[in-house]
C-alpha cells in the first residue's frame, strides 16, 4: 500500500464519529453530486454468511464468461485494494486515490439540508463513514472502467446500507441468521425485515436459505418483487461428485463442484445460477462458463486448507450460523486432533461459537484481537470456562503467539484452524506470509 492511500484511509476513519452509522442520506447526497447512475446490470448480494462466496463465483462465472466485471466485497483480509475489482484485477493505489479524492470535494460542496444540521458535523461537511465512502469510490471507478455489470456485497444489513443507494437488478440473500443485534434486531424476522431491503419492484430477488423468514416472503409480496426460493423456484440435487442446477429457465446438469470447500457451497452456487438466469437476456452465459467459474472460483478465508503438516485451516467464522457450518465441514475430515487459533470481536455471539464448535476442537490456543472492538484473551478464556469447552484451553499473549504455540503443540498429521474473525485470518496470514488469491 502507497503511503497516500494509507493517508487516505486514516481520513476516512476519522470522518464520522461512528464506524457504523446506518443510513442512505448521506451517501445518496453524494452519489447524486457525482452522477453514479450505471447503466449496467447491478446484483447486490446480502445475507448472514454464503455473500463471500456468491460474489466470488459470480465474478469467476461471468469474467469466464467473457464479460468485464466489477465486484465489491469486504471488508478485506491484507489491503484494501482487495475490495474492489476490475475484470477480477484488485485496482491500483493511484486509482482509489483519486477516486477518494472526487468523493472528498463533492462531500465539501453540497450543501447539507438543515434538518440534517444536529446530525451531522459543524462545518456541514458530509460525515461518511468509511464503508460509505469506499462504497461510492467502487462505483464510480466501475462506470470509469466501463464494466459489462457490478456485483456489489452489503456491509450490514441490506435496507439502510450503503450499497442500497444502487438499484438492484437482483438481489441475493443467501442466509438469514442471529448476528449484528445491536443494528438489526434480535429475532431472525426482525433481521429478514433489514435484509429483504434490497429488493425492488418488479425485479427478482433470490433467497438460499432453506428456511425462508416470513418476512421476506412478506416485503417482496409488500413491494412487487419477483421472489425465487431455493426449493421452489430453484434448487439443486447433487451426484457422485457433480451436481444438476434446476431453475426457472430449465437445468445445468453435470456441473462440477465448485472449488469453493464447504457444506453449503451448492446452496451458493445455486443462487448463483438463478441469479445468472435472471440477468441472461443482458448476460448470455454458456455452460463451458458456468464449469470454468465453479471450478477456477478462489476465495481466501472461507474454509481455506493451506498445505503442510500439519494442515492449517483459515475460516472467518465468526457467528454461530457459521461457525455451525465450520464444524460441520470439520466433522467431515478424516479423524485428526483439531488445534484452534481463536480470537473474535468482543460484539460477537462468542458463546454462540464456542459452543457450535465444542466437539471439533481439542485446544483452544485463544488470543485478543488489537482493535477497539476486539475481546481480550482473558474474556474470551471466560466465556471458554463458562461453555464448559471438552477441550483444552490455553491463553496467548497474540494471534500470532497462538500460532506459534499450536505449530509447537500439533503433531505433523493433526490439523489447526484458525477463526473467529477476519482480523484473526488476517494475522495468521501476515504470519505465514500468504496472498490472497
Amino acid at each position: 500500500m502507497s503511503k497516500a492511500l494509507a493517508d487516505w484511509l486514516s481520513h476516512l476513519e476519522s470522518l464520522h464519529p461512528k464506524t457504523i452509522a446506518l443510513g442512505l442520506e448521506r451517501v445518496a447526497q453524494i452519489k447524486q453530486r457525482l452522477h453514479l447512475q450505471p447503466d449496467f446490470p447491478v446484483i447486490i448480494v446480502g445475507g448472514t454468511n454464503g455473500k463471500g462466496s456468491v460474489c466470488a463465483m459470480l465474478e469467476a462465472i461471468l469474467h469466464a464468461a467473457g464479460f468485464k466485471v466489477g465486484c465489491y466485497t469486504s471488508p478485506h483480509l491484507l489491503d484494501y485494494n482487495e475490495r474492489v475489482r476490475i475484470a477480477k484485477q484488485h485496482v491500483s493505489d493511484a486509482e482509489l486515490c483519486a477516486s477518494f479524492e472526487a468523493i472528498e470535494l463533492a462531500r465539501k460542496a453540497l450543501p447539507l439540508p438543515a434538518k440534517q444540521r444536529e446530525l451531522l458535523a459543524a462545518d456541514d461537511e458530509i460525515p461518511l463513514t468509511y464503508f460509505e465512502f469506499g462504497t461510492l469510490a467502487a462505483m464510480q471507478l466501475f462506470m470509469a472502467h466501463k464494466v459489462d455489470v457490478a456485483i456489489l456485497e452489503v456491509g450490514l444489513g441490506g435496507r439502510l446500507d450503503a450499497v442500497n443507494v444502487f438499484d438492484a437488478d437482483v438481489a441475493v440473500v443467501t442466509s438469514v441468521d442471529i448476528d449484528h443485534v445491536d443494528y438489526l434486531g434480535d429475532t431472525r424476522e426482525q433481521i429478514a425485515f433489514e435484509k429483504a431491503g434490497i429488493f425492488r419492484k418488479d425485479r427478482v430477488a433470490i433467497c438460499a436459505d432453506g428456511d425462508v423468514p416470513q418476512a421476506i416472503r412478506d416485503h417482496a409480496a409488500d413491494i412487487g418483487a419477483e421472489l425465487w426460493c431455493i426449493g421452489k423456484e430453484f434448487g439443486f440435487k447433487s451426484h457422485q461428485g457433480q451436481w444438476d442446477f434446476l431453475g426457472t429457465s430449465g437445468a445445468r446438469t453435470s456441473l462440477p463442484i465448485p472449488a469453493l470447500r464447504g457444506a453449503f457451497q451448492l446452496h451458493n452456487a445455486s443462487a448463483v445460477l438463478a441469479a445468472l438466469d435472471a440477468l441472461k437476456v443482458r448476460l448470455p452465459v454458456s455452460m463451458a462458463a458456468v464449469r470454468r467459474g465453479l471450478v477456477e472460483v478462489e476465495l481466501a478465508g472461507r474454509f481455506q486448507f493451506i498445505p503442510g503438516k500439519p494442515t492449517l485451516i483459515l475460516d472467518v467464522a465468526h457467528n454461530p450460523h457459521a461457525a455451525r457450518s465450520l464444524a460441520h465441514n470439520l466433522s467431515n475430515l478424516p479423524p485428526a486432533k483439531t488445534l484452534a487459533v481463536f480470537a473474535m470481536l468482543k460484539d460477537k455471539d462468542m458463546s454462540g461459537v464456542i459452543q457450535a464448535l465444542d466437539a471439533q476442537v481439542d485446544t483452544w490456543l485463544v488470543a485478543g484481537i488489537d482493535a477497539p472492538r476486539g475481546a481480550t484473551a482473558a474474556e474470551l478464556v471466560r466465556v471458554l470456562n463458562e461453555a464448559k469447552v471438552r477441550g483444552t484451553v490455553v491463553p496467548c499473549d497474540s494471534i500470532v503467539a497462538a500460532l506459534h504455540e499450536a505449530s509447537n503443540r500439533a503433531g505433523e498429521n493433526d490439523r489447526i484452524a484458525a477463526f473467529g474473525s477476519f482480523y484473526t485470518v488476517a494475522e495468521v496470514m501476515h504470519a505465514r506470509r500468504l496472498s490472497i488469491p
